[in-house]
């Protein structure tokens, strides 16, 4: 049997593109959080056409994954271009896996890092695969309801323009994770802040986020008067024809100009 020890701490996103790139197929069998992130994380930016991915997991870990927005926009647009599938059960009581249609690679945590055991004989491959095949068969498919990322992105551009598409993205991206400790800003948040620094009607942005499906028109009200009662945003009246005024969001101070900045106030806030 073919079986070697591999040092996964340092290089666990090269180890799965190197994966990604041999396979057809690669089954991710109980992942912990750490190792279920990096392997989206690395799928999504991979640049080469990637494998299926299958994986299983417990509820736990998934429901906490897509808890982040950034992770969950991410793995909604895997989804989305049929690359992968989510499946879940409580009845694993095992290391990480990774089984693909030529190696096996088993990933344990060690001293704060990541190490494991790969294993590219056929017959064990095949046995291993085989073994986890009635596991994925009598998994619970899981639901997910973050809209994929690059919808979120298409549609800033297309309803708006690329600015406001530009300044969604840079907030984003100044993240760790959406949200992140204690809450403090979530992609509805984000959302307001770049109408604001774009001077948006409050009735333009929450109707682009409850169709995209971020969020409902009244997740959008109910933010808007929580970081409004916050000082980061205000609002003016904007009269219509026919109907009540409509509100422009503003940022609040009126010298807030740059998304960096806004990132800051509203994390320090």
């Amino acid at each position: 049997m073919s079986t070697e020890a591999v040092s996964l701490d340092t290089n666990f996103d090269e180890t799965l593109k190197s994966l990604f790139g041999d396979a057809d197929t690669v089954l991710v069998v109980n992942p912990s959080l750490e190792v279920f992130r990096t392997a989206m994380e690395t799928a999504f930016e991979f640049d080469e056409e990637l494998p299926t991915l299958q994986v299983l997991a417990t509820p736990d870990v998934l429901k906490t994954a897509v808890g982040d927005f950034i992770l969950a926009s991410q793995v909604a647009d895997l989804i989305d271009q049929d690359t992968l599938s989510l499946r879940t059960t409580t009845d694993i009581a095992r290391s990480s896996l990774f089984v693909s249609d030529e190696q096996m690679m088993t990933v344990v945590p060690v001293d704060e890092g990541l190490s494991g055991l790969t294993s590219t004989d056929e017959k064990f491959v095949e046995t291993v695969q085989s073994a986890f095949d009635d596991d994925w068969d009598e998994g619970e498919e899981f639901s997910l309801r973050t809209p994929p990322l690059s919808r979120v992105r298409d549609t800033l551009s297309e309803v708006f323009d690329e600015e406001v598409e530009d300044d969604f993205m840079t907030m984003l991206e100044a993240m760790a994770t959406v949200p992140g400790e204690d809450d403090e800003l979530d992609e509805v948040t984000i959302a307001l802040l770049v109408g604001a620094n774009n001077e948006l009607l409050l009735y333009d942005i929450s109707r682009w986020g409850e169709d995209v499906g971020l969020a409902s028109k009244a997740t959008f009200s109910r933010t808007k008067t929580r970081i409004e009662d916050r000082g980061l945003i205000g609002t003016e009246k904007v009269p219509i024809e026919v109907g009540r005024p409509r509100l422009r969001l503003l940022l609040e101070p009126d010298d807030l100009e740059d998304v960096d900045a806004l990132a800051e106030q509203a994390t320090a806030a």
